[in-house]
């Protein structure tokens, strides 16, 4: 009897050797896929608080938590198996599908580039929305938003599927999953400081302390600004992750000037004195932002102007 029970406890003692191998190598392997999605996440983040400004302080955090349980259907039930189904069965497919996602990010973001250079668009310019009562408009918002979410995740899903693609497919599945659980907490947990940061200011700045107060004053003046340099900086991680995905499938696919001469610009960079590695990696996002407006500007010019042409000739 007691040797049954001692071999039982080896078998257990095995069994959770193997089982916390398993998450090391579920977590590196999430580790490993989810760094390459970080400029997608960047541009997650700085998109998704539009969707929840403007509306009364008690309604924003709901808001938020409706969206985030929104991605997580997406990533959950739609992305993550649909995923694993071009690993086990189209592998090939991986790579044309993350092009197709990047030339749609630079798409988007030039389209907003051209926008504010040339139309300065403003929320008013859209009346319809004043025609809705403010629950119709909140989940006019939130659908708005799960559907841009879609479009992110798949990106980010797909750039962490090429990273794990050669390991055993349960391991991807656990790799997958836990990139989606933690980019959507972290996305969403930012995204939820960042909408409440002007109460939380207004909060410290009426309990009148010394410390406090300018704090509190200072957060609510900074909102503003931070909400700029956000969208800024989401049009800017569009062009630069679009163009890098661009970048790295026609270097897969051997089609090799565009991405030597942005692989040779980052090992230029790279070669500085102290600051090589962020000079490297500023070199071939400015590349890639370069290749991702070119491309964009190519699809912007086939959708928008090449229409108007033809009516204007017809005319």
């Amino acid at each position: 009897m007691a040797s049954g029970l001692v071999a039982l406890l080896d078998d257990v003692a095995g069994i959770a050797k193997l089982a916390a191998a398993s998450l090391d190598d579920m977590s590196a392997a999430a580790g490993k896929a989810g760094s390459k999605a970080v400029g997608v996440v960047v541009d997650d983040t700085a998109v998704t608080p539009g969707y929840a400004m403007g509306f009364s302080p008690e309604r924003e955090l709901p808001i938020v938590g409706k969206i985030a349980l929104g991605s997580l259907f997406n990533k959950f039930v739609i992305l993550l198996p649909g995923a694993l189904l071009l690993s086990a069965f189209a592998p090939w497919a991986v790579t044309p599908l993350l092009m197709l996602g990047g030339a749609f990010l630079c798409f988007e973001a030039t389209e907003k580039v051209v926008e504010r250079l040339f139309h300065h668009h403003e929320a008013s310019d859209h009346p319809e929305e004043l025609a809705l009562s403010s629950t119709e408009l909140e989940k006019q918002k939130i659908k708005g938003a799960i559907r841009t979410d879609l479009i992110l995740s798949a990106e980010i899903m797909a750039i962490s599927l090429a990273e794990v693609a050669d390991d055993p497919i349960a391991l991807q599945a656990g790799a997958l999953a836990l990139v989606a659980i933690g980019i959507t907490v972290a996305v969403y947990g930012v995204v939820a400081l960042i909408v409440k940061m002007d109460d939380i200011g207004l909060a410290l700045s009426a309990r009148g302390q010394p410390g406090l107060a300018p704090l509190g004053r200072g957060m609510v003046k900074a909102m503003p600004v931070i909400m700029t340099s956000l969208a800024k900086l989401g049009t800017a991680a569009m062009l630069w992750v679009g163009g890098g995905i661009i970048v790295h499938g026609l270097e897969h696919y051997h089609l090799t000037p565009i991405p030597h001469w942005v692989e040779g610009a980052r090992h230029a960079a790279e070669q500085l004195p102290g600051v090589g590695g962020a000079a490297g990696w500023l070199a071939f996002a400015l590349g890639s932002a370069v290749v991702g407006l070119v491309v964009g500007g190519i699809i912007v010019a086939v959708l928008h102007l090449l229409p108007k042409r033809k009516g204007a000739a017809a005319h």
